[in-house]
């Protein structure tokens, strides 16, 4: 045990409590006294040209017998700063501030239990704006549409297509629909080959390239031979690395094809299909530049970007074993930098909000070059989190999202922009501040509590301090909140105004779950509850809709009774509803709608987790994806 075991239980629990309770008096949690109201002012003093919906694309699987030719990617006009050629150095959210922890200090070493965590003229011609969010369902779609700007400009041109897939493993099964999707395309594109000039070349010929942590040219020189394409595309390896090279792909099929293309007068196309943003983004606007140099149009099938977060989690299940894994991928953000927290009061985020906007790189690509971001809408079965399994509506309204875009500036405008701004600046910096990413400190152990009671009081204490630490740093995160409070009245946009809204509602729920964590664990140390299952070999954390309340010493030192509780509860639900109304079918208010419904309470849940799981030959493979 913790040292006191000989006491009586009276006495100990006396003791525990004495001394949290004194905590809990001198941190005061900003629970005896009503948090300010966040403002609800709706003034939107800056009109902000719209540009064209995004266009949702239904899948065509039969060939056409005739060419039709249509537009070609719709411009854009208030999501880009002036085009940048200069290469701007990646500034990842873990770089970007030096942290101060909070002057706190506790000592719980003598407690005997752990106590209370465009329509252009012409494609890629420099002057036109590629179209950043074609919806789609399916590649069957994205491919239509593709064979449709194909045939545009071979109307005009020759024309060499560079297809660049990643190696990863988590697209395996993409290929294999790409590859069938290959008969309806290029039986469309042949009838442009009966109709073209004859010359040297063929009026379509492809170059199939894959990458992954290196980048392989599968085809030893651009093709026109359908067959000789589909055996290429089965024959794109598997990368077990998890790097995905994306930029220097794109870079590298320029370099290698635009000079022929230019001297035959052919046109370069590149489409890249992947599911994750790129290792190598920091070559951004290297490969922009180069890409406008040689008008090459660069399009792309990927996916939707995680809202304000970097990071998704995709199910693994072991073949040999049948054990499940989560592997982290790299999918977003939508711009620059994250304009959400990042953190949901114990670690770093596990759920899958869609952000309605690809991954900023990736969209900012095709934006500059004149080509099409192709994102495709279809459910995820393996992607894990909330919003994924709770039967969130994962698509937004068009109208509505036009006043909520990113800016897609060249990187070291957008935080020169951020910074000249007080309001934004200090939300960034709460942002930074509480990631777990970069402050370790404020990860709170959520799976895997032992069912042995010493080693669970012994896990416990180093969880309880982080626990109070995490609450001393968000009361201090909202008084930084509440200073620009007046700020955000004069703020024109609505992507600030609704960060700074579902901000303030996050840190408010995350403070109450934590003080709920803290009873939850003084509960289960006083009651040592048994597992009802015969498996069961841990404990896990989970959200309930019941809340502990204090109890009458917790009441007495801390003046926090239940009825405080539920106030400060009651307050996170009007924030969260507030959010819902005055940012209506956006990402904010699907993440705010999903809150709302997820319990305030902690308690703990006994699992079963195959001890294999984590011997060294089972976490040997496991792949990156």
């Amino acid at each position: 045990m913790l040292g006191l075991q000989n006491l009586p239980a009276l006495i100990v629990s006396l003791i525990v409590h004495v001394v949290l309770l004194g905590l809990l008096a001198a941190i005061r949690y900003n629970l005896i006294e009503t948090a300010p109201h966040v403002a609800v002012e709706t003034v939107f003093s800056e009109e902000r040209q719209q540009e064209e919906f995004a266009q949702d694309l239904q899948v065509d699987t039969t060939a056409a017998e005739t060419i039709n030719v249509v537009a070609g990617g719709l411009q854009t006009t208030n999501i880009s700063g002036e085009v940048s050629s200069a290469a701007a150095a990646q500034t990842k959210i873990e770089q970007s501030e030096t942290l101060n922890d909070p002057e706190f200090r506790f000592n719980i070493a003598d407690l005997s239990a752990p106590g209370l965590d465009t329509l252009g003229v012409d494609l890629g011609e420099g002057a036109v704006s590629g179209e950043t969010g074609a919806h789609v369902e399916g590649y069957g779609a994205a491919m239509s549409r593709l064979s449709q700007e194909m045939l545009r400009v071979m109307r005009k041109q020759q024309v060499i297509a560079c297809w660049l897939f990643d190696e990863s493993n988590s697209l395996k099964d993409d290929r294999e629909e790409i590859r069938d999707q290959f008969d309806k395309i290029y039986t469309e594109l042949n009838i442009a080959n009966e109709e073209a000039v004859k010359g040297r070349f063929q009026s379509l010929e492809t170059m199939i390239y894959s990458f992954g942590e290196g980048i392989h040219p599968i085809t030893r020189r651009p093709t026109p031979d359908l067959a000789e394409i589909r055996k290429a595309i089965d024959d794109v390896p598997i990368d077990e690395t998890g790097s995905e090279n994306l930029f220097g792909a794109i870079s590298m099929a320029i370099d290698e094809h635009s000079k022929a293309a230019a001297r035959s007068n052919r046109k370069l196309m590149i489409i890249a299909m992947t599911d994750e943003v790129g290792d190598d983004a920091d070559l951004l606007e290297e490969v922009i530049a180069k890409a406008q140099r040689f008008k090459v149009p660069i399009f792309i099938m990927g996916r939707e970007a995680v809202f304000g977060y970097p990071y998704a989690h995709v199910r693994w299940i072991n073949p040999e074993s049948g054990i499940h894994h989560w592997i982290r991928i790299d999918r977003g953000p939508e711009t620059a930098e994250p304009e959400c927290i990042q953190y949901d009061g114990f670690r770093g985020r596990h759920d899958a909000y869609s952000s309605g906007f690809g991954p900023y790189a990736q969209v900012r690509l095709v934006r500059e070059t004149g080509g099409i971001f192709f994102m495709l809408a279809k459910d995820e079965a393996n992607l894990a989190g909330r919003a994924v399994h709770t039967g969130l509506d994962r698509k937004f309204d068009d109208v509505a999202m036009k006043e909520y875009e990113p800016l897609l500036l060249e990187r070291r405008e957008y935080v020169q922009r951020r910074d000249a701004s007080d309001f934004r600046r200090a939300i960034w910096n709460v942002i930074v501040t509480v990631n777990p990413h970069i402050d370790r400190q404020l990860n709170i152990r959520w799976h895997y509590y032992s069912t042995e009671l010493e080693e669970f009081q012994t896990e416990g204490r180093t969880n309880f301090d982080r626990a109070v630490r995490a609450m001393v740093v968000i009361n201090q995160q909202l008084a930084i909140l509440d200073h620009i409070r007046e700020l955000r009245a004069m703020e024109a946009e609505q992507r600030w105004r609704a960060a700074y809204d579902l901000l303030y509602a996050q840190l408010i729920a995350c403070r109450v779950r934590e003080f709920q964590y803290l009873l939850a664990m003084d509960k289960h140390v006083r009651e040592n509850p048994q597992p009802k299952q015969p498996d069961t070999n841990y404990w896990d954390l989970g959200y309930t809709p019941e809340m502990l309340e204090p109890d009458e010493q917790q009441t007495q030192k801390t003046r926090v009774d239940f009825a405080e509780l539920e106030k400060q509860r009651q307050q996170a639900l009007d924030l969260y509803q507030h959010v819902i109304e005055d940012h209506p079918d956006t990402p904010w208010a699907m993440v705010a709608a999903d809150q709302k419904q997820l319990g305030f309470g902690i308690t703990f849940i006994e699992r079963f987790r195959d001890p294999r799981a984590f011997q060294e030959e089972e976490q040997g493979v496991i792949p990156k994806f």
